[in-house]
């Protein structure tokens, strides 16, 4: 038998995915720029083997009785542990979920900050509350329950074959006082033909909803690149696959149009894979394959992260999902990425600002896990939009510079728009530039505008200039002026602010508290980027 063997290869001619050259940063100024570098240092998360990552799982668990004492938790409250990160000067950073009476606290998780010696600094909690309720036995039936979760999903995705499963009894905790509840997931399938499990939070004695929200996260792109990319793959039995070893064992499938399963593997005798062509099945492949390789290179070497969820295991990626689906969306329950093939099947949607957006929501998921409606819901969009933009730039593909457009090639609305703009995220007819009290109510993708924005103020600040070929023209809420501190001290801080101080529940305000203290942990109170924090988000109104 041929043994396996981890490859890079080659693909001459393969549809090249978006990407970008890297802009120059606004350099801050220099005095102190030592001590300051020095203070970055040691907040950065560290790369953390798999063994090591276990090992500090483990502890966590072990010491999880004792920790629940510490922070004066309640005697039928429990520590789940569910992430870990670990700074450069030994502060540690481990995420837990709760449980009360052995039921899950939507909303009750928490994040607990530890000093080198093993002291908890600091918490950060999702909800201020006590997690109690008077009792754990429902006054609604769960079928009663069921019946009206299915009810909202048809209503919501106005479409066919919803389908709720068992509701599972649970303490609500994301908003007001805990109450107990159930948690519906209904199955169907939205309109465009995306699959949808929608979640129906029901109060589990007066009936009322309480929440909604789908897992499934979606977002529009296409690839219509030319060029030669590397991609992972692995030979067996003399034919060669699309299994990247390096990268986690990252797998592309072809669904061949159909809706479900895992897809078929692709398979090549002499590992070239495509013609550039969509009409080449292989062709979407490498653009899926090679979109998930920059996005857990992109991760790893900046962030310290080796995978979605830290633990070194690649996704999967599966496309020619349905018939001409125009979409593209991350689902974490089969923790994959699934692609369509665009209006005619001509178009797949396999660019890499689409991958590296995507499969960010698999990192947000994995981190604060930021419910997906509201604030937190737009605060999840918005990131999967900035670590998507930071991709592009960080891939310098010398043919489709980086910038701060979100989808700019895809040509959605028919006249080379892009689908949304950073730099000032009104002139898509739709998004927020600023934030006031109705951001809450808009759609995630709207709402998403006020963090986008301010990323863009953040890295290269307000007024007209011209980035990369690309003029852009940023206001401000305040017309104040903004000074950037540069793109790559701006993405370290939102990466930073969300694996270790955001939660399920963080709306914009409190997006703002953990930018503050993670650009604080990284360059020092009063430092220059810690101001330029403060003025970005001033400049979109959340103070």
């Amino acid at each position: 038998m041929t043994p396996h063997i981890s490859r890079k290869t080659r693909v001459t001619g393969a549809a090249l995915a978006a990407a970008g050259l890297l802009a120059a940063g606004i350099t801050v100024g220099t005095a102190g720029a030592s001590t300051t570098q020095t203070s970055a240092k040691s907040a950065m998360p560290i790369k953390l083997s798999a063994s090591h990552r276990a090992e500090l799982l483990r502890d966590a668990s072990t010491t999880k009785a004792q920790t629940a004492k510490e922070l004066g938790l309640g005697s039928q409250e429990q520590l789940v542990v569910k992430d870990v990160i670990k700074d450069a000067d030994g502060t540690t950073h481990t995420r837990y979920e709760r449980t009360f009476g052995g039921l899950p606290v939507l909303g009750g998780d928490l994040v607990v900050h530890t000093a080198k010696g093993g002291a908890i600094k600091s918490t950060t909690k999702a909800s201020k509350h006590s997690i109690k309720v008077a009792s754990t036995t429902a006054k609604i039936a769960p079928t009663a329950a069921a019946k009206s979760a299915q009810g909202t999903a048809t209503k919501t995705l106005s479409a066919k074959g919803a389908d709720a499963q068992t509701p599972k009894k649970v303490v609500w905790a994301a908003s007001g006082k805990p109450v107990l509840a159930y948690d519906t997931i209904v199955k169907g399938v939205q309109k465009d033909g995306t699959p949808s499990r929608m979640h129906v939070i029901t109060d589990a004695n007066t009936g009322k909803k309480l929440f909604q929200y789908d897992e499934i996260h979606t977002g529009k792109g296409e690839s219509q690149y030319s060029g030669s990319v590397e991609l992972g793959t692995k030979k067996d039995g003399g034919k060669f696959t699309l299994t990247d070893d390096g990268r986690g064992g990252h797998k592309t499938t072809n669904l061949e149009n159909s809706e479900n399963g895992e897809g078929k593997p692709f398979s090549d005798d002499d590992d070239a894979w495509g013609t550039g062509k969509p009409d080449d099945p292989q062709t979407a492949a490498v653009d899926a394959a090679y979109g998930a390789g920059v996005t857990w290179d992109y991760y790893k070497t900046v962030h310290g992260r080796e995978g979605i969820k830290g633990d070194g295991k690649g996704a999967s990626s599966r496309v020619h999902y349905g018939d001409s689906y125009v979409n593209a969306f991350w689902d974490d329950s089969c923790f994959c990425m699934t692609y369509g093939d665009g209006e005619g099947n001509k178009k797949p949607l396999t660019a890499l600002d689409v991958a590296a957006h995507e499969m960010s929501h698999g990192v947000t998921a994995a981190t604060a896990n930021l419910e997906y409606s509201g604030e937190s819901g737009g605060l999840n969009e918005a990131t999967s939009d900035i670590f998507g933009t930071s991709a592009e730039f960080f891939a310098k593909s010398e043919k489709d510079p980086g910038d701060y457009l979100i989808g700019e090639k895809i040509d959605i609305n028919g006249d080379g728009s892009p689908l949304r703009y950073m730099d000032k995220p009104s002139k898509d007819g739709q998004s927020q530039d600023n934030w006031d009290s109705n951001t809450g109510g808009l759609d995630p993708h709207y709402s998403s505008g006020v963090a986008n924005h301010f990323f863009y103020l953040l890295s290269e600040g307000s007024g007209p200039k011209e980035i990369g070929g690309v003029k852009y023209d940023s206001p401000t809420a305040d017309g104040s002026k903004v000074e950037g501190i540069g793109r790559d001290k701006a993405e370290k801080i939102w990466f930073k602010a969300l694996t270790e101080y955001m939660t399920s529940t963080t709306d914009y305000k409190g997006a703002r508290e953990a930018t503050v203290k993670a650009a604080t942990d990284l360059y020092k109170a009063g430092s220059p980027e810690v101001k330029g924090v403060e003025a970005a988000w001033a400049g979109v109104a959340v103070k």
